[in-house]
């Protein structure tokens, strides 16, 4: 059942990057798959380059702490 959920989430995540970036279908699942696989690389990337310098509410928040979610 769970393994079911990540291919729903992935084939999600995968059709919004496509209609968004307009390319191809292989090109989104390759990318999806990408995220999903280094989730902890990209949140942490994320946060760095979209957070506020000067917003100390984000730079309290350690890394263990944050999680990628993928909503089906």
């Amino acid at each position: 059942m769970k393994n079911q959920a990540n291919k729903t989430r992935l084939m999600k995540l995968s059709h919004e990057i496509q209609k968004d970036k307009h390319i191809t279908r292989r090109k989104a699942l390759t990318a999806a798959w990408a995220i999903v696989q280094n989730s902890n690389i990209t949140v942490f990337y994320l946060v760095e380059r979209y957070s506020n310098k000067n917003n100390t509410h984000l730079n309290k928040k350690k890394s263990g702490n944050l999680t990628l979610s993928l909503v089906a």
